[in-house]
């Protein structure tokens, strides 16, 4: 769910639920409205103070993706048919039983290779069908109150390699942030954040950071590390490197932050159809309303409260945001956006709706309503558009990924963007 953590899932828990197919405010249809879009703006950074990797290659073993993906050590089970509730079914895989059925982690965002490359295929040049898929870590899986696991792990990275669709592989990666020790040793930390949403473009992988903005990830950077230590995350007192048993970890390498009026960093989209290609960004509302009071967010203030979608501008030769001023921005009168992408002026958003059917829905910049596509996954979240158009991994038409997050209905999928 995109959202932060415990707080948010108890309101999402609480809140009432409303019809399967709507997820709306009221019986009508959500309405929608273009806003000045230079209210909303970035600052970039390079690493943080630490520098870029706090000099961590100097220490470890660098690799990048692809050595990832040749190197998975758990297995998918391919879908044959819709899961769970879902409408106009084209592909998809879920976990192992441990990975479907873990309380602690829980997956939220999916991002493929036809969002890294226009033709679908990793890296460029190469031959590889991959989704990515994070997850965040839950202390508190069942809400009470009280942590089960006292050490929250961040957020790690699924990289599932669907080549050979009928046995998909994968394994995880944990994201870290480079830091410096007390003593001014090279080190990192995990990321501690929701990444409700994640953006594959290029080399780089975008992570939304629910208050603050926009975290970048180098995929052509990755560190091996030591695996003996299941609760460390660094540099540990014996002088080796660890990532909570994780064979790899994919370090921070840069950030935009937000600059201008507050915005809820929810779910990113990649847009292929726009000129230049861009990315968009949707906000999370329990109700219709988003709570900018429940969170220390960057920024000069808070603006509209109805849910939006901010579009920034891409340069695919630097795969880098162009302007760090957004280009678009409309409001949607639509609860519970989990998941956003868009081809040109037509969104497309994935709606949850607690214990039911959530649902795909599409509106177009400055209409009134937003239309029902089809039903997802109970606990559906984030988007990812693939275009038929992706000469090296295609289908017979356009399709939109999704994943779903509860414990034991966990499936990442496929749907016909037209709902057929």
């Amino acid at each position: 769910m995109n959202m932060t953590r415990r707080a948010i899932l108890k309101g999402l828990g609480a809140a009432p639920f409303v019809a399967a197919t709507g997820s709306l405010l009221t019986a009508t249809n959500a309405e929608a409205a273009t806003i000045d879009a230079s209210q909303f703006a970035l600052t970039s950074r390079t690493g943080n103070s630490y520098g870029q990797y706090a000099d961590l290659a100097t220490k470890l073993t660098k690799v990048d993706a692809s050595a990832v993906i040749a190197d998975t050590n758990r297995a998918a089970t391919r879908l044959t048919s819709a899961p769970s509730t879902v409408d106009a079914f084209a592909a998809g895989f879920t976990w192992e039983s441990g990975d479907q059925t873990v309380d602690y982690w829980i997956p939220q965002g999916v991002t493929t290779s036809a969002d890294a490359y226009g033709n679908g295929l990793y890296p460029s040049g190469g031959s590889n069908k991959v989704v990515l898929v994070s997850w965040y870590f839950e202390t508190d899986p069942d809400n009470d109150g009280v942590d089960e696991y006292p050490i929250d792990k961040g957020v790690r990275l699924s990289f599932v390699d669907m080549t050979n669709a009928s046995a998909p592989t994968y394994r995880h990666v944990l994201l870290v942030e480079p830091v410096k020790t007390a003593s001014g040793e090279y080190s990192f930390n995990p990321v501690r954040r929701h990444a409700g949403g994640i953006m594959w473009y290029g080399n780089l992988l975008y992570v939304v950071d629910t208050y603050k903005g926009l975290r970048v990830f180098d995929l052509n950077t990755i560190f091996q590390v030591a695996t003996a230590e299941k609760d460390v995350c660094g540099l540990h007192t014996d002088g080796q490197y660890y990532g909570y048993s994780y064979q790899y970890v994919l370090p921070q390498s840069a950030a935009y932050d937000n600059a201008g009026k507050y915005l809820r960093y929810s779910a990113i989209g990649l847009d292929r159809a726009s000129t230049p290609d861009s990315l968009v960004v949707s906000e999370y509302s329990v109700s219709g309303t988003v709570d900018y009071t429940d969170g220390t967010y960057n920024g000069t203030g808070a603006p509209t409260t109805t849910p939006k979608v901010v579009r920034w501008n891409l340069d695919y030769t630097n795969r880098q945001i162009s302007s760090l001023t957004a280009s678009e921005a409309v409001t949607v009168a639509q609860q519970k956006i989990q998941g956003v992408v868009s081809q040109n002026s037509k969104h497309y958003l994935a709606t949850s709706n607690g214990s039911s059917a959530g649902a795909l829905r599409t509106f177009t910049s400055g209409a009134s309503t937003a239309s029902y596509v089809c039903d997802l996954a109970v606990g559906c979240e984030d988007l990812s558009f693939h275009s038929s158009a992706a000469s090296g991994w295609a289908y017979s038409e356009n399709v939109i990924w999704n994943l779903s997050e509860y414990a034991g209905k966990r499936y990442v999928y496929a749907v016909h963007a037209d709902g057929s």
